[in-house]
Formats: C-alpha cells, structure tokens, sequence
C-alpha cells in the first residue's frame, strides 16, 4: 500500500489522519526510513539523553548518522545525563548539537530566584526561558522543516493521543515510537546493546532537571515523577 499523499497531508485534517493510519501499520524501522526519504529537510532530532533515549538515538542515526541531535542544557541536568550524554554520544558517534539558554543559571536566579520554587507560574517561566527558547533557537539555527521526537503515547495522559506525524507552525513534527511501550523500548535497548540512564536502576523513569525531577515510589504515576506532580508537560512539545 502506497503512503497518502504528504501536501494533501499538509491541507486536510482527513488526510493527515489517512497518513498516520499508514504509519501505524508500520514498523518503527519503516516509519523512520518513510520520513527521511519523504518529510522535507533539514531534518533535526532532539533527546533529552533520558531514560530511554538510546533506543530512537540509535534507531534514526543507524538510518540517518548525521542527523543533527539537539539536547538542551538547561545547566541544571544530573551529572549522570552529562555524563550519559557523553557515552551515547562516542558510541553511536553522533552529531551533537548542545543548545543553552540565552541568560545563565547564576544570572537567572539573581533575577528571578527559584523560578521552579514559585508555583505553576514559576515552573512555566523557567521552561520558557530554559527549554522552549533554546529549542525554538536551535530549530531556527538548523533551517529544521522536520522536527523528530521520541514521544510515546504510554507516557503520559497529556501523550495518550500523539500522532505519528503533526504540521505545527509550519513545520513536521515526527513521532516514530508514539505506540512503543517500556516493554517495547527494553527488548530494542536488549536487541541492540545499548544501556539505560543510569539513574533508571535508581528509579527514575522520567529524567529532568535536578530539582524538578524524583524517583518513582509505589501509587505513583510516571507524569507525577516531574514538577512536583504539578504538570508533566515543559512546552517543548505541547
């Protein structure tokens, strides 16, 4: 079966549904090699060098080594996601892409203090000006037309609906493991030999920043692990 046609996609919302019906009859392999041959470029991937993120590093760069991968350091990541980062980064030999925010971290709390101390309204300021502004920077640097994402839809109730493929703001927005569940995630990292964060044998199975980010414990939630169980979203995706 032929893929819908990707300006018809880009025109109706029927037709964008038909496309992401195509792709979840796909595999992930197939999802990834669909895009890069058809999204138009530059293509740009972003991770948070969390958890989980070896396996859609691994699995876009096996397709795609050159791919620009963008993290954001917000200067406030775990040592271990610095570190982590660095290990990912010369196994799967990746172009990394280190994007910060414009003002620094002793800058910012002289300014505002604790933003992440001073409820929602501080929680979504300090994203705005540590996450949102140097994504949207870096996008802009790198003429991104496709944005690849590892959003999954067991996540979160805030992902339970992500589509494979969005159009917002102009620019394709590509989500190839949206169905993927941590049992999905694990057998690739098995398959493939690549390691977890290791925070994960600690607990935690979202990984953020220091002070906004904690252990998973019994009754909770995976979204309840961020931001003090406040919101789970910081604006980089929704």
């Amino acid at each position: 079966m032929t893929a819908p046609d990707l300006i018809s996609a880009a025109e109706s919302p029927r037709a964008l549904q038909d496309l992401n019906d195509w792709l979840a009859a796909r595999d992930a392999r197939e999802r990834v090699r669909w895009a890069l041959d058809t999204l138009p470029g530059a293509h740009a991937l972003s991770s948070s060098f969390g958890a989980q993120s070896a396996a859609l590093l691994h699995l876009v760069t096996r397709e795609y080594a050159d791919i620009p991968v963008v993290l954001i350091d917000t200067g406030y990541l775990f040592p271990e996601t610095y570190r982590f980062t660095d290990e990912l980064a010369a196994k799967l030999k990746l172009n990394l892409k280190v994007y910060r925010p414009e003002i620094g971290v002793a800058w910012m709390e002289a300014r505002f203090g604790k933003l992440w101390e001073q409820g929602l309204d501080g929680i979504d300021r300090y994203n705005r000006l540590r996450k949102v502004e140097p994504m949207q920077r870096a996008l802009g640097d790198l003429g991104a037309r496709t944005w690849i994402a590892g959003l999954r839809r067991s996540q979160a109730s805030t992902r339970a609906d992500i589509d494979f493929l969005e159009l917002r703001d102009g620019r394709w927005k590509f989500h190839p493991i949206a169905d993927w569940n941590d049992r999905d995630v694990w057998q690739y990292l098995q398959i493939h030999h690549l390691p977890f964060h290791p925070l994960w044998e600690q607990g935690y199975v979202s990984i953020g920043d220091v002070h906004t980010t904690r252990a998973w414990q019994p009754g909770m939630r995976e979204e309840d692990t961020r931001f003090f169980g406040l919101k789970r979203e910081c604006g980089l995706h929704f």
